[in-house]
């Protein structure tokens, strides 16, 4: 059977990845694509249980090793609960964060060692990588910004973080595109988000069009 395609959807606090993929699902779906979305942490019941855990503002004590540590074992089930079984079904699977984030707001945001969560991210995921990433690139004053003004979105504790340890994750995430530019593609989410999401589907037709 087709193995399908792994996209995760990667950026900083703010910069419109659950906007962006709510418009992309219905357009996939229109031109024929079996789409399966999901989030990091979470996705399955066990990973919705340690992102409780990780995103609860009571857990102030919460060590950055910790953090890292359970954002791993939740990955791990859900890759196997959820994504293998949809790539081996020949869908077309979108995740809301993945191994990409750990680099960012473990390694530079926390300031722990980017070679043990690579390292640690080849463990949970058995060497599996996203087909494509979509990184949106948006400053930190605007994410923030962003966040404040959107009064329904749920306040986690990483949101509680100040300006500096966001100014960190951006770096994170553009070390990665840097290292990696073949996989991640980033798009500038300054723009309107009609503009966002026609440049994520340009992206992603020619994925699939490579890989069809």
């Amino acid at each position: 059977m087709k193995k399908g395609l792994l996209v995760s959807l990667e950026g900083p606090d703010g910069a419109g990845k659950s906007s962006v993929l709510e418009a992309l699902v219905p357009i996939l779906e229109e031109n024929g694509h079996q789409v399966v979305t999901t989030r990091e942490p979470g996705g399955v019941p066990i990973s919705e249980a340690i992102r409780e855990v990780i995103l609860d503002q009571k857990n102030t004590e919460m060590d950055g090793k910790t953090e890292l540590l359970l954002y791993i074992a939740s990955r791990r089930q859900h890759l196997i609960e959820k994504v293998l079984p949809a790539l081996e079904s020949g869908k077309l699977v979108i995740m809301d964060r993945f191994i990409d984030s750990s680099v960012a707001y473990q390694g530079f945001g926390r300031g722990l060692g980017v070679s043990d969560i690579e390292w640690l991210n080849r463990f949970a995921t058995d060497g599996l990588k996203p087909d494509v990433t979509l990184y949106f690139d948006l400053d930190v004053e605007e994410g923030l910004a962003r966040i404040a003004r959107n009064k329904n979105r749920e306040v986690n504790r990483l949101d509680l973080e100040g300006l500096d340890m966001h100014r960190r994750v951006r770096q994170g995430y553009l070390y990665a595109f840097e290292n990696e530019p073949d996989r991640i593609v980033k798009i500038d989410a300054s723009q309107t988000l009609e503009s966002v999401v026609q440049d994520s589907l340009a992206v992603l037709n020619k994925r699939l069009n490579d890989k069809s």
